[in-house]
């Protein structure tokens, strides 16, 4: 079984290599010697793919990186679907998780740019739900007091994961998120995104605002200020004034029925070894639960900011070279070159502290911090499914890597592919 995977895997990863060059990433393609990085050592970057497929690690993973705006490499390896026989391919769709934040990020920052709000406005001005906030205060001795808020969230909090707002892993808030029937992208929801923020508006927070960073459903929100503001249903105002502009084709809440036979299946380690594929039903991690099929069964009225959308390596690629150019791809503007380099700065400082943290992005402001060869200033974020991006400006470099796992402990995905790909720069 496992040499027939590995001549499979390695079959795929050629097939894939073969349509990169013909520019099957949506953007030109070049030898990686004609900007600056060595095909020699862009094949470890190959190897690790396939070892990782190969070992069972991984079912399958397509990756891409580009640098100053071509494809230098870009490998699908191993399979989609292994019980269905089912290749990984360049326009394979995976659930991307929380690489929906910054997608989010940028549509709050279309209507920023538009002047519809300034990032120190507090919430409650466009979600009056947010104002007076409670928050379950820490004590000396480990208990929590109900207290007041000492401000209120601002919008700025939201977008740095200042706000106090968490997720329903948190051992104090969860189990009231739970209750109160709130979600969080990777589950079925019956209620809208409106629905589910103004129940968590009625829910204290976890900390006062702006003293402590908390990764949490700050976003999802951000998604329900992006409808309030703009009168258009959140994966309306994405297909309008991102997707559609940058060439997104793949890139969805829900899946059309004629695309779901390209989602790529969920793995997760065996024991004893190998993988095994996660079923479709719920999965409960103490107050946290969660599917592997909400892309496709159930109601279509909830878009979860935070973690809802399903993309492509094709697509996304797309919207992280837009970022890397200022803003701008092929002739469309989403934002300015100004309203970017805002997004990537650190906003979070000390607060965050193993990472900078920009608006909707991680920030590298320190490599000692980072243990990788990045730049001060690089920026990206993961998902939940093991998905992954990073973005550096000042290299002019853009990685994508995919796959759909969980949980992942023995593949730090992420990590070594942004090592793999930035050890290759040769200028």
């Amino acid at each position: 079984m496992k040499t027939r995977l590995r001549k499979l895997a390695v079959a795929c990863f050629a097939l894939a290599l073969l349509c990169a060059t013909a520019g099957g990433q949506g953007l030109p393609a070049a030898k990686p010697e004609e900007v600056g990085l060595s095909s020699q050592r862009l094949g470890r970057l190959d190897a690790f793919l396939r070892e990782s497929v190969e070992k069972e690690r991984a079912a399958g993973i397509v990756a891409v990186v580009a640098r100053r705006g071509k494809v230098v490499y870009s490998g699908s390896i191993g399979m989609a679907d292994r019980e269905a026989g089912r290749p990984m391919r360049s326009d394979t769709i995976f659930r991307i998780a929380s690489m929906t934040k910054p997608v989010t990020s940028v549509a709050v920052l279309i209507l920023y740019e538009e002047g519809r709000f300034l990032l120190g406005d507090p919430v409650s001005k466009y979600i009056p739900e947010f104002k007076a906030p409670k928050v379950l205060a820490r004590n000396d001795d480990g208990s929590r007091t109900l207290v007041p808020a000492k401000r209120e969230i601002t919008i700025l909090d939201l977008l740095i994961h200042t706000s106090g707002l968490t997720y329903q892993w948190d051992a104090v808030l969860g189990k009231k998120y739970a209750e109160a029937g709130i979600t969080h992208g990777l589950l079925q929801d019956d209620d809208t995104i409106a629905d589910d923020v103004k129940a968590l508006a009625r829910i204290p927070l976890l900390h006062h605002p702006g003293e402590d960073w908390t990764y949490g459903l700050s976003v999802d929100v951000l998604g329900y200020l992006v409808e309030v503001l703009s009168g258009k249903p959140l994966d309306r105002f994405f297909q309008e004034r991102i997707f559609e502009p940058l060439g997104m084709k793949d890139t969805h809440f829900f899946l059309p029925p004629e695309k779901v036979d390209r989602l790529a299946a969920v793995y997760g380690p065996k024991e004893g070894g190998g993988l095994r594929r996660l079923g479709e039903d719920r999965i409960e991690q103490g107050a946290f639960v969660y599917t592997t099929s909400y892309p496709y069964e159930g109601p279509r009225t909830h878009f979860s900011g935070g973690g809802g959308l399903c993309s492509t390596v094709i697509d996304y690629t797309r919207f992280a070279q837009m970022l890397a150019n200022g803003g701008a791809l092929d002739g469309a503007r989403i934002l300015s070159r100004k309203t970017v380099e805002l997004m990537a700065a650190d906003h979070a400082g000390e607060r965050s502290e193993n990472q900078g943290f920009g608006l909707g992005v991680s920030v590298t402001r320190s490599l000692a911090e980072a243990q990788k060869p990045t730049s001060i200033g690089a920026f990206g974020w993961g998902g939940f499914w093991r998905t992954g991006f990073f973005i550096d400006p000042k290299e002019e470099l853009v990685g994508v890597v995919m796959a759909q796992l969980h949980p992942a402990a023995e593949l730090p995905l992420s990590d070594r592919f942004t090592v793999l790909a930035y050890q290759a720069i040769s200028d």
